[in-house]
């Protein structure tokens, strides 16, 4: 089963790391739309703890493909 996340969201899951201390803690995919186009991200995210204690999550976002146009192109057909 394929999951899409709805425009603008994203989805985070536990990673396996395979004995990989530098691997992320949480691994997912989202997107985000912005002038019609619809980027489909990639999401990694590491626990971590701030000198004061509390711990939050810090991430890295990568592009997973190029663009896609949701609008619609000369000549398309409606259905």
């Amino acid at each position: 089963m394929n999951y899409t996340p709805q425009p603008n969201t994203f989805s985070l899951f536990l990673n396996d790391k395979g004995g990989n201390e530098k691997r992320p803690d949480r691994k997912g995919d989202g997107n985000i739309v912005i002038d019609g186009k619809t980027y489909n991200l990639k999401l990694s995210g590491w626990l971590r703890t701030s000198q004061g204690g509390k711990q939050y999550l810090s991430g890295k976002i990568e592009l997973a493909q190029e663009a896609q146009d949701l609008q619609p192109q000369e000549g398309d057909m409606p259905f």
